[in-house]
């Protein structure tokens, strides 16, 4: 008890000084990955390219943010970037595109890896974003409380086509709902305008229309590489999408 007083009480004195303990970012090579899911997923997803990332010799961090609010997600990003040792490369799947392009700041980030995501600029909010290229699928629906999630029925055809139709039924079931009140957020600073980006294509997406994708990563002066699967090209090309990565940890 002795010990947990000491530690809360150091926590109270930074926390009211304005100087949290903080892991300063350390120069030198880019050994760090940390990994954001997107919408409708959660962190347990990236488990294929982290294990072949952590053979490759990198230190993986999964963020699982709560999908409850735009800062909420950076907020939780951003607590798991201030732990890295050194200089990182940040990855975004779907959402956690715009997630990223927040968090991206961070003075751990030395990349950005954009898969399958939003890249959204200054003051754009996803709804809009989206209706500008309107996916295929069309299986988003609300499910109360103001939160939204894809139809079970439709996940495995529109979220997870390429990916084993048992797998992809546990994924429908176990899906985070997101809050609606997050498409209607604008974004601020995005850090792709000042790191090295890195964008991946799926061309069979029916979440994210891949033209939106093409246009956010041009205009983001991202290296695009385009893989020919769904919206869970993370599951079903992991080996591809960890190479990507490991290219923008050179990059950094």
């Amino acid at each position: 008890m002795t010990i947990i007083r000491k530690l809360l009480t150091a926590a109270s004195l930074a926390a009211l000084s304005g100087t949290a303990a903080v892991a300063a970012p350390a120069s030198g090579p880019v050994r760090n990955v940390v990994l954001v899911h997107g919408a409708f997923a959660d962190g347990s997803g990236w488990l294929p390219v982290a294990e072949i990332l952590r053979k490759d010799g990198y230190t993986v961090s999964i963020v699982q943010e709560p999908e409850t609010s735009l800062a909420d997600d950076v907020a939780a990003a951003n607590r798991v970037l201030d732990r890295q040792s050194g200089p990182a490369v940040l990855v975004g799947h779907s959402y956690g595109g715009a997630i990223i392009t927040e968090a991206g700041n961070n003075a751990h980030v030395a990349s950005l890896v954009y898969v399958a995501a939003f890249a959204p600029d200054e003051g754009e909010q996803l709804g809009p974003l989206t209706g500008s290229k309107p996916p295929a699928g069309k299986s988003v629906g609300p499910v109360g409380g103001g939160y939204l999630a894809v139809d079970p029925a439709q996940f495995h055809a529109d979220f997870a086509a390429d990916v084993p139709a048992a797998q992809a039924q546990f994924m429908a079931i176990s899906q985070v709902p997101i809050n609606g009140v997050i498409f209607g957020t604008p974004v601020t600073a995005p850090a792709w305008k000042s790191k090295p980006t890195f964008g991946i294509v799926s061309t069979e997406d029916r979440m994210i229309n891949p033209d939106l994708e093409r246009s956010m990563y041009a205009r983001a002066k991202a290296k695009v590489t385009e893989l020919k699967g769904s919206h869970a090209i993370f599951l079903s090309q992991p080996q591809r999408v960890a190479e990507v990565i490991e290219q923008a940890a050179r990059a950094g």
